[in-house]
Formats: C-alpha cells, sequence, structure tokens
C-alpha cells in the first residue's frame, strides 16, 4: 500500500513542534499499517476491531491530556486532535471509540470525580485495562437533555437508578458507565459498573453507519449505586455539557482526517482514471471538484489549529467548539459525495474508503450535537436571542 503523506497545502506542520510531529506520525503510521488493511472487513460485518484496544494504549491514545500523575499523557490539545485526526482517517468507529474514553469518560473522572475515584480508574483506563461510556442521551430526549427521565433515588448507603439510555458507544464492552441521571431535579454523575445487579447494555443492531463502532442501549432497572461511586464534582447539566463539549472538540479534528482520506483516494484516482484518451483529472469540472475538497480541509486545519491553540491557553469558549464541529463536519460529509462522484461507480466499492466514509459521517454529524443544534448555540451567542423555545 502506498504511503500516506497527509494533506498539507498551506504548509501546517511548519507550526507544529516536534513531539507534535512525531506523535501524527505515529499514528499515521500505526493507521496504515493496523487499521485500513482490516477496517473494510470489520465494516462489512458490523463489528468493532477490539484487538487494536491494547495498541491504541500503548501508543498513548487513552488519556492524551490528563496529567502524568494518573498515568496518562500529559499533553496539549493539539497533539489529542492530531491523534483523532490521522484515527479517523482510518474510520470514524475507532475515533469514537477513543474519543468516548478520553472525553466522556477520563475527562468527566478526572473532573468531577473524587480522588479515590481518579486514582483508581484513570491509570486503569489509560492502560486500556477498563474501557468506559458515556450515558446522557435518552429514547425521548437526544437533543434536549434537560429532559432526561431516568432517576437516582437516595437510599441507605447508595442510590437507586432506573431508566434507559441510548445511542451509546462503547456501551456493551464497557466496564464503567459514566450515567447521567436526576438526583432530586438535579443532574448528577454516576459510576455504573458492568456487574451491578439489574444493570444491562444490550448491542444496538441494524447499523447502515458507524457499523465498525459498537453502540447500545443502557438499561437501569433498580441499579443500586453505592455512595463511592457519585461524582462528587457534578452538579446540574453543565457538567454532561462541558463533557460534549470535549468530544465535539475532538470531532472538529476527527472528521479532517475523513476528509484527507476521501480527497487522496479521489486525487489518485482522478490521475490514474482515464476517460476520452486523457485522466479525467485534466478535465475542468474534475479540477473544480478537488479546488473545492482541498480549500475545505485548509480551512478546517487552520480552523482545528487556532481552536487548539485558544484550548491550551483556557481561552476557548464552546460556542467556538460548536463552529469548527459544525463546520467541518458539513464540509467533510460534502467531499465524501464529491468523491464519491469523482469514482464514479467505482466509489461504491469497498475497495475505495469512500462510501464508508460517507455513511460514518452522516452520524458524526448528528451525534455530540446535531448540526441544527450548533447552528442555534451559535446563533444565540451572536444575536443575545436564544431560539431554542
Amino acid at each position: 500500500m502506498e504511503k500516506f503523506n497527509g494533506v498539507d497545502y498551506y504548509n501546517l506542520d511548519g507550526l507544529l513542534s516536534d513531539e507534535e510531529k512525531m506523535i501524527r506520525n505515529s499514528i499515521r503510521e500505526f493507521v496504515d499499517d493496523q487499521v485500513i488493511p482490516v477496517i473494510e472487513e470489520y465494516y462489512t460485518k458490523g463489528k468493532f476491531p477490539e484487538f487494536l484496544i491494547p495498541e491504541l494504549a500503548k501508543l498513548g491514545a487513552l488519556g492524551i491530556t490528563l496529567p502524568v500523575q494518573y498515568g496518562c499523557g500529559g499533553m496539549n490539545n493539539i497533539i489529542y486532535g492530531l491523534v483523532m485526526q490521522e484515527l479517523e482517517r482510518g474510520d470514524s468507529g475507532l475515533r469514537s471509540f477513543v474519543s468516548v474514553q478520553n472525553s466522556l469518560v477520563m475527562y468527566p473522572i478526572f473532573t468531577f470525580g473524587s480522588e479515590k475515584q481518579k486514582e483508581f480508574w484513570l491509570p486503569k483506563m489509560a492502560s486500556a485495562e477498563k474501557i468506559g461510556c458515556f450515558g446522557l442521551t435518552e429514547p425521548d430526549y437526544g437533543s434536549n437533555p434537560a429532559g432526561m427521565v431516568t432517576k437516582a433515588e437516595k437510599v441507605d448507603g447508595g442510590y437507586l437508578l432506573n431508566g434507559a439510555k441510548m445511542w451509546i458507544t462503547n456501551g456493551s464492552i464497557a466496564d464503567v458507565a459514566v450515567v447521567w441521571a436526576k438526583l432530586d431535579g438535579i443532574v448528577r454523575g454516576f459510576l455504573v459498573e458492568k456487574d451491578f445487579e439489574g444493570f444491562s447494555a444490550p448491542e444496538m443492531k441494524g447499523k447502515h453507519s458507524l457499523r465498525a463502532s459498537i453502540t447500545s442501549e443502557l438499561i437501569f432497572q433498580d441499579v443500586f449505586i453505592p455512595e463511592e461511586n457519585i461524582l462528587p464534582g457534578s452538579k446540574g447539566l453543565k457538567s454532561p455539557l462541558m463533557c460534549l463539549n470535549q468530544a465535539r472538540y475532538s470531532i472538529a479534528w476527527g472528521v479532517v482526517g475523513s476528509m484527507m482520506a476521501v480527497y487522496d483516494t479521489a486525487l489518485k484516482y482522478a490521475k490514474s482514471r482515464i476517460q476520452f484518451s486523457r485522466p479525467i483529472a485534466g478535465y475542468q469540472l474534475t479540477q473544480d471538484k478537488l479546488v473545492y475538497m482541498l480549500t475545505e480541509i485548509t480551512k478546517s486545519q487552520l480552523l482545528n489549529y487556532h481552536l487548539g491553540k485558544l484550548k491550551d491557553k483556557g481561552e476557548a469558549k464552546h460556542t467556538q467548539i460548536s463552529l469548527a464541529k459544525r463546520n467541518n463536519v458539513e464540509k467533510a460529509l460534502k467531499i465524501a459525495r464529491i468523491a464519491r462522484e469523482i469514482l464514479g461507480a467505482n466509489g461504491i466499492l469497498n475497495e475505495y474508503p469512500v462510501m464508508r466514509h460517507a455513511a460514518n459521517l452522516e452520524s458524526v454529524k448528528t451525534y455530540e450535537g446535531t448540526h441544527e443544534m450548533h447552528t442555534l448555540i451559535i446563533g444565540e451567542d451572536i444575536t443575545g436571542i436564544s431560539a431554542f423555545e
């Protein structure tokens, strides 16, 4: 297989440190060597390549930005973004697994957990000894998480949890679920371990998208949660929304990997595909498509880089992250569709990654806040008027 050299029209590499490039390149090599050769098979079978999890831990992809005292990487947000970018070039499902472990499980434990919880869970999650999932979305409450009906009730020694969550990445393989439920009307976070009685996580089947990812329901029927398993620092809906902010950042970077994968495929195909005695890359309509793709990739890369710098300085606003997620996913999906056009009928074959990325991106556009919800988040920020009600 031909080595992937990246897509970098504006020499973004010149802004990266040696460490940032080294880690990016190590993940890029991992994707080339271990992910791309098998991912179509796993996608077709509708299975997640679990055998890759230990290698991801060895590469330091779990707990990237959290402190080294907990066995984590202690690295910056540019590195986190670059890792997400390279993993999604392999497949959105792989990036989703890592994004959930980092942003939606380890982050809330670090941010809202007790010192005992952090010392127990974070090193085990960084080494992939323990896998986690994040339970916020419910069957009837997706874009409106405040309407959740999952409830916790205080009892002797802990809490009783009842309710259900849906569309949960990693749910069926998770050792622990970070579950958000209302306790006396206030949203709190709970660590629900897989062997707790009354807790089940059936896998959801029949997906046309994110097929190489595990998606599950979480069902709680009088699940007893010990007192020490509540996240003491969590209080109100702001807590899970802070977690989603981390995940949205990882998506904004990740989809650039999808863009690069389909652009690189389309460019190589257009230069080699002969019609009417010349490569189709020599025709104006094809060049227009390729230039559009490259332009949007470059804009997304620069947007991500500056957002990462803001985030490292503690200056990134959630609305800025919404803008990056909204823009980059929309452009990635459009680019995937254009790449399919360039490949013609070959674009639907699993010999090429284009249709797989296009199908995955349909889900990525919806999860962690739909395109419409991010539009309204930004709209409220710039007008001062909420359109949610």
